[in-house]
Formats: structure tokens, C-alpha cells, sequence
């Protein structure tokens, strides 16, 4: 049991934030687009300024689709998802120039804490490949026992600061910020669906492994 108990609305705070974060991008860029259109009478400014809409709105739409996934209330209590809901998601949310996404897992159903813990995850790579790369999300074994194994390749891939400890809910300093909400959410799903998260680094390669917690 983690001993850090952190306040209901101050997980609530911090969840928003990192939902405007991943959005206010894309959405910015929509706005500045519209303004071009507004104001320019070039066609070809238009027309770029059309393309940027149309590729910010995409992505802000891919981007809200993962996060109801990952961290709403998406189906009622006990629910499971189709894996195959979750690739679209995850798919469109790392559709970028600068993350591949590679995604080894059979279609089938698994309960909802385990597929919002497996997106999650997907997130926490991406942070230990800060210049970008390659992530390959690997699930095996059915709905009783599932295994999650996040591989994210890049270059000066690295283990992001105090993990560990914010996934196992107990923050240095007794204290989650922005910066490492991400982690601390991730464990606590984590322990609601019963599986244990471990990391490790070789070289290039930050790996993820979640798998079923052991009875003590």
C-alpha cells in the first residue's frame, strides 16, 4: 500500500493540466490558422494556412480521443475495452514525425484498468525518448493474465527522473507535479487492475513491463 496520499482534487488539477497540455498545441495552431485566413489574400497562404487547420484539428481530435481512453470513465465499473479500440487511439495520438508506434497485440477484450494502464504506459516511453524513435507495445495472455511489455528505442533513451517512486506512489519530497503526474496515475491504475510495473534501460532501449501483481 503507498504510503503517499495525494489529494482527490489535486489529482483532478493535475490530470486537467495534462490533458491541456497534450491539446493546447494543436489547438493554437488552428487559431493562428484561421487568422492567416482572415487576414491574408494570397491563395497560397490560404491554402497553407487550410492544411495547418486541417492537421491540428486531426491531431487535437486524436489527441481528446486518447485521453477519454486513458484517463476517463470510458464504459461503466468493470467494463473491458477492445484492444482494438485502444490501437486506433494510441495510433493517432503518436502520429507524428518524430514516434513510430508499433503495436503487437491481438484484438480481443481486456478489462478497463488494464487497457487505460497499457495507454498510459505508451506515454511514459515516449518521456524516455525525449528526441524520439521507435516504441513497440507487446501484450500476451488473455483477460485473467495479461502482460504488457513497452519497448521505446531512441537516441539518449534514459529512465525519466524519480519514475520509480511515482509509480510506486511514493514521490521524493512527498510532493507530484506536472511534470511527474504521468508516473503517479499510471501507478495507481496500475494497482487497481493488480499488475506490477517494472523499468529498465540497455543502451537505446527503455522497456516497460507491467504484469500481474503475486499475492504476498
Amino acid at each position: 500500500m503507498a504510503k503517499f496520499d495525494l489529494d482527490s482534487l489535486d489529482l483532478a488539477a493535475l490530470l486537467c493540466s495534462r490533458v491541456c497540455h497534450d491539446v493546447i498545441s494543436p489547438v493554437g495552431a488552428i487559431v493562428n490558422g484561421l487568422e492567416v485566413m482572415e487576414d491574408e489574400s494570397d491563395a497560397s497562404m490560404k491554402e497553407f494556412a487550410l492544411d495547418l487547420i486541417r492537421k491540428s484539428a486531426r491531431q487535437a481530435s486524436a489527441r481528446l480521443q486518447f485521453a477519454r481512453l486513458a484517463f476517463g470513465a470510458a464504459g461503466s465499473a468493470g467494463a473491458s475495452i477492445d484492444l482494438g479500440d485502444a490501437q486506433s487511439v494510441a495510433t493517432g495520438f503518436f502520429q507524428d514525425d518524430k514516434t513510430k508506434l508499433v503495436w503487437n497485440a491481438p484484438r480481443q477484450l481486456l478489462p478497463k484498468n488494464r487497457v487505460k494502464l497499457l495507454l498510459n504506459l505508451l506515454v511514459l516511453a515516449s518521456q524516455g525518448i525525449p528526441r524520439g524513435g521507435e516504441i513497440t507495445a507487446t501484450v500476451e495472455g488473455d483477460e485473467q493474465a495479461s502482460t504488457f511489455e513497452i519497448v521505446a528505442r531512441g537516441i539518449n533513451a534514459r529512465i525519466p527522473p524519480h519514475a520509480a517512486a511515482l509509480l510506486g506512489g511514493e514521490p521524493e519530497g512527498g510532493n507530484v507535479d506536472a511534470h511527474g503526474i504521468q508516473f503517479f496515475y499510471a501507478g495507481l491504475v496500475a494497482r487497481a487492475a493488480a499488475m506490477t510495473v517494472d523499468l529498465a534501460i540497455d543502451g537505446d532501449a527503455f522497456t516497460i513491463r507491467a504484469q500481474p501483481a503475486t499475492a504476498d
